[in-house]
């Protein structure tokens, strides 16, 4: 008994279109699309994510964030159990009637960002500032954890 294969075995079958290549080439240019208008959209369960760079010193570890457009009134930032929480909102302002738009790569609309930090960072050893749209959050190091020898005593 001999099977057939399920594709042609044929010198040409590659300039030929096929169906399922087509498929594909349309899902990638819909999507390609879709992240055009969203291109802070980084499957943050639907919210914006600002791009975000963290370094460290031997003293202090900084944020920053870019933020354009936004004020210190758009933006707030919460520390709860090590967790450095950014977030905000970025508002269109303006309401424009008699314009089509032919793109749109501006983005609006709720942000959130979650930085874990080291264990005993202190709420008030944060400080954060922005300016020309960069936030810059600096958050003072905790001082490693002291060790301390237990002398193990024999119970009688």
């Amino acid at each position: 008994m001999s099977l057939k294969p399920l594709i042609p075995a044929d010198r040409n079958r590659w300039s030929m279109p096929s169906p399922f290549v087509s498929l594909q080439q349309e899902i990638d240019r819909i999507f390609e699309d879709f992240t055009q208008t969203f291109p802070s959209f980084r499957g943050n369960g639907g919210k914006l994510t600002p791009r975000t760079d963290v370094t460290e010193t031997d003293k202090e570890i900084e944020v920053t964030a870019e933020l354009p457009g936004l004020e210190d009134k758009d933006v707030q930032i919460n520390l709860a159990d090590n967790l450095l929480t950014i977030r905000g909102e970025k508002k269109s302002d303006k309401e424009e009637k008699d314009k089509n738009y032919r793109l749109v790569e501006r983005s609006y609309g709720a942000f959130e960002r979650i930085i874990e930090l080291p264990n005993g960072v202190k709420p008030s050893d944060v400080k954060a500032t922005i300016a020309k749209g960069v936030l810059t959050v600096t958050i003072s190091k905790p001082a490693p954890a002291q060790e301390k020898k237990i002398e193990v005593k024999s119970a009688a």
